[in-house]
């Protein structure tokens, strides 16, 4: 299946051009989370999780598409 461009899992449903809109949101128009959220549509316990790896992969430098451990 990898071979064909497949790949297994669910979709994620914080898309980079959603984590982008909330980022701007939350930072440049100073909603909460949980507002940003609603106006991207996905729930705010993911937006959470999409911002919290996001931070991490940037300061680790872990590529998209590996996991991230987060204490």
């Amino acid at each position: 299946a990898r071979a064909r461009g497949r790949r297994g899992g669910r979709r994620p449903v914080v898309t980079a051009d959603k984590l982008a809109r909330a980022r701007e949101l939350i930072d440049g128009k100073g909603l909460t989370v949980r507002e940003a959220a609603a106006r991207v549509k996905v729930g705010k316990t993911a937006l959470y999780r999409a911002l919290e790896l996001n931070e991490h992969r940037g300061a680790s430098g872990a590529e998209k598409g590996t996991r991230a451990t987060i204490k």
